[in-house]
């Protein structure tokens, strides 16, 4: 079976994941997608279960693909999952600039392990996680954006479109 894993943080899940990721599925006989459990550049808007269940949910219906955690590095990761091939989405020349970083790391680490790059649509080119929480902190509509439970899951976090953080569990 030809595997390939998608690891990421999908803090939140966009439509530009999915767009990667469905259009992976197409090549691969599986797609695993690894959520990172602790991302070490940036603190996750969403628990992790959340992150999980918001990319099941997203990718329901691609029959090939599966989502899991990983804590480890990304090319051990791959090894789990006997995958020779971690597939990246590259929108614009920034994300190449760090993917280009990432690439050289992993294949000192695991040469065995190929990475690919998969250019984002045009429709969805411009779409990030971040982008997609700055705008639903400001209360501005993202359902064009991201999956359905992602945009609903937002209008919760910021049911006021109060800029800043989320509200917590005890404000």
């Amino acid at each position: 079976m030809n595997t390939a894993i998608c690891p990421g943080s999908y803090d939140p899940v966009t439509n530009g994941h999915v767009d990667v990721i469905t259009r992976s599925a197409r090549i691969f006989d599986r797609v695993v997608v690894g959520v990172v459990g602790n991302p070490q550049h940036k603190a996750p808007t969403f628990a992790l279960e959340e992150r999980v269940e918001l990319v099941k949910n997203a990718l329901a219906g691609v029959p090939n693909v599966e989502v899991d955690v990983f804590k480890e590095l990304v090319v051990e990761f791959a090894r789990r999952w006997d995958a020779r091939v971690i597939v990246k989405g590259l929108r614009v020349i920034s994300d190449f600039e760090w993917e280009f970083q990432m690439n050289q790391l992993n294949r000192t680490l695991a040469p065995e392990i190929e990475t690919i790059y998969v250019m984002a649509s045009a429709e969805v080119s411009f779409v990030s996680s971040s982008g997609v929480k700055e705008i639903a902190s400001f209360g501005g509509n993202v359902e064009e954006l991201v999956p359905p439970a992602v945009a609903r899951r937002l209008r919760e976090l910021f049911p006021n479109g109060r800029g800043g953080t989320p509200l917590s569990d005890q404000e």
